[in-house]
């Protein structure tokens, strides 16, 4: 199936008068240790910038005031206070996991709890260093069936042992076969493509201006604002996220040589506002 502006209609539909934050999703996200703390703040740019009710950030300490002054519309705290992280990874709708993570011990230890305490209600997003601890601890069984894997092809190497030449429809598909059956892959690459058991969808959106550091985080971001608020169908909900995250760099690139992830968030409310109508 080809995702089109189409499609991105029926998933961003129009806000109904009698909502409130909690409507749209409690989102919590985990990363930006150090030297990778604008990871997790593109991450969270993306989130609130695509309409996520309340956005909840666990990073390092040092990295708290950087995230504030680009976002204070965020929640933060210090991934080392094992009672909020607690507390916040219980109360979330969607955990993100992975953008700046890194892959020390304190993160294995941090991916180790999520693991350990993401709950079947809730939808768990694995991206960048976590999808490289994941890979370390496979096989495993997760407490979601609720599961989106966003890597890009050597992260997905090494995830699903096929080397990038093998990574067919085929092969990708039968690797899926270790993953919860309603596992959600976005394969990162210059032609991404999303699957989900036998679906498939392609894009004909995205150039080579999106080749910079952190449009991966950005486009992490905001899968996790549209599973959070648009829960209809969740395959639809981050194939649309995807193909808007390209369909926007497509507008910006009429005008820039190289387009900037933070500009992508930027533009999303008004290209967001300009599909509901």
């Amino acid at each position: 199936m080809i995702i089109d502006e189409q499609l991105a209609r029926q998933v961003v539909t129009k806000r109904q008068a009698n909502s409130h934050k909690g409507t749209y999703g409690r989102v919590l996200l985990i990363g930006g240790f150090y030297p990778y703390g604008g990871a997790i703040i593109m991450s969270a740019l993306a989130c609130v910038k695509s309409g996520a009710g309340l956005v909840t950030v666990a990073t390092e300490r040092d990295n708290i005031t950087a995230l504030h002054a680009h976002l204070p519309e965020t929640m933060a705290f210090d991934c080392e206070d094992k009672e909020l992280f607690e507390e916040n990874l219980i109360k979330a709708d969607v955990v993100l996991v992975g953008p700046g993570l890194s892959e020390n011990s304190k993160a294995s230890r941090v991916f180790k709890q999520v693991l350990e305490k993401v709950s079947e209600h809730q939808s768990l997003i694995i991206d960048g260093s976590a999808l490289n601890l994941l890979a370390k601890t496979m096989p495993l069984s997760f407490n979601t069936d609720h599961l989106v894997l966003t890597p890009h092809q050597k992260e997905w190497e090494r995830l699903s042992g096929l080397a990038i030449s093998e990574q067919t429809v085929d092969n990708t598909r039968k690797a899926l076969e270790n993953f919860p059956k309603e596992t959600i892959l976005v394969a990162k690459s210059h032609r991404t493509q999303i699957f989900q058991d036998q679906l498939l969808a392609e894009f004909t959106v995205g150039g080579p201006y999106q080749a910079t550091g952190g449009m991966g985080d950005t486009l992490c971001g905001m899968i996790a604002g549209f599973v959070a608020q648009f829960r209809k169908n969740y395959f639809d909900s981050v194939a649309v996220a995807t193909y808007l995250h390209s369909y926007i760099a497509d507008q910006l690139s009429k005008e820039a040589y190289v387009v900037l992830p933070t500009t992508i968030s930027a533009a999303l409310p008004k290209v967001m506002k300009q599909l509901s109508e």
